[in-house]
């Protein structure tokens, strides 16, 4: 007669011996590929579970999804370690985990003094059935109107505090670099108007002019 299965129970923990990491829910791991030729797959840790016998230790993941692996692909505002939370859902052994890995808020991304392997930017949520993005839009930037992306250089204008990419702009990334103070063209323009007024008043002392201008 056959044994019956040991009911499967919930770990707080489980120790990934052959990389010495214990991970627990709400860890973001990198785990082995199907196609040795491929990245690691990233994910996220919901719940781990072993049987009765503390053996065959499975864990719950919802994976991220790379631009490339998106409905809509790679695009030119997509970062190089940026991921997408998605709503797939799976459940693989604890042995296919490669590494614990980090996967940061946008915001809390651009402000790291080194970028490492193991580190990541989420965004978006993705909808892998329908190919949907959560939120469906964010800031754009510089006269192309893209969104941010941490790995290419930007200039941000002393004025109206917009930023721009180099070659928008007219300019090789090492001009850019080289900047000490930038003013975007449409700022340039107005400041210019600005002196040409400012001459015209001093040219007619005994003519009244109002001074005060609000900025928008």
């Amino acid at each position: 007669m056959a044994k019956p299965k040991a009911p499967r129970r919930t770990l707080d923990s489980y120790t990934v011996k052959h990389i010495n990491k214990a991970i627990k829910a709400g860890d973001c791991v990198l785990m082995r590929p199907s196609d040795p030729g491929k990245p690691s797959y990233v994910a996220r840790v919901d719940r781990i579970e072993s049987d009765g016998r503390g053996a065959n230790v499975k864990v719950h993941v919802r994976w991220y999804y790379r631009p490339e692996e998106s409905i809509g692909g790679r695009r030119q505002f997509h970062g190089s370690k940026e991921v997408f939370l998605s709503d797939h859902q799976d459940v693989q052994s604890a042995d296919t985990i490669e590494a614990k890995c980090t996967v940061h808020s946008f915001k809390s991304y651009t402000k790291l003094d080194e970028v490492g392997n193991e580190d990541f930017f989420c965004r978006f949520e993705y909808n892998s059935t329908t190919g949907a993005f959560n939120p469906d839009r964010v800031a754009v930037y510089c006269k192309c109107e893209m969104p941010y992306n941490p790995d290419d250089l930007m200039v941000q204008c002393e004025d109206c505090s917009d930023w721009f990419h180099p070659a928008c702009i007219e300019m090789t990334v090492e001009e850019a670099k080289r900047l000490d103070h930038f003013f975007c063209e449409i700022c340039s323009s107005e400041h210019q108007k600005k002196l040409q007024n400012s001459h015209t008043v001093a040219g007619e002392p005994d003519k009244k002019v109002d001074t005060k201008r609000r900025r928008r």
